[in-house]
């Protein structure tokens, strides 16, 4: 069976997958890795949002042979890291605002969030319901509201 090198959450890690093998099934299965959650498999719900070289993507629909060993995999549990702190403050956003309900997509809906907040700041962009409306993961409980408030709060303090 092949091996893959890549980062997750600042450490360098090596696993025994098949190429096409998706990389949330790397992720939890191999790795135990479990903030990303499984939705739908195929890059609708974004239940699974993680970053990858810092950018928001999808391992439910990406293949782990795709990854080299200079990608950096974030995931929820490593996001506190890159601010060096507890919690992220999009993290403390979210509990203040009271955001999750069930809580099943808030990891990707957190990590998405984050994403989104440093794309705009790269492109002297506000963070305003135009930009809000781009983020697309789904939320079954409805918090839209609350997401849309912490993501504010949450990069007043990014």
């Amino acid at each position: 069976m092949p091996t893959h090198t890549f980062k997750v959450n600042g450490e360098t890690v090596t696993v025994e997958a098949d190429d096409g093998e998706r990389l949330l099934w790397v992720l939890r299965d191999l790795l135990g890795i479990r903030g990303p959650k499984y939705g739908c498999g195929i890059n609708v719900c974004k239940a699974c949002t993680s970053h990858i070289n810092g950018k928001a993507f999808n391992p439910c629909a990406v293949p782990v042979g795709e990854l080299s060993p200079e990608d950096e995999v974030t995931t929820i549990e490593g996001l506190p890291g890159t601010v060096g702190a507890e919690l992220h403050p999009m993290q403390e956003a979210w509990l203040e605002h009271d955001v999750a309900q069930c809580g099943y997509c808030q990891p990707g809906q957190i990590m998405a969030a984050v994403a989104k907040v440093n794309q705009a700041r790269r492109e002297g962009r506000e963070v305003d319901d135009a930009l809000l409306d781009e983020i697309r993961n789904v939320c079954r409980c409805g918090t839209y509201y609350r997401i849309r408030e912490a993501i504010r709060a949450g990069a007043e303090r990014m």
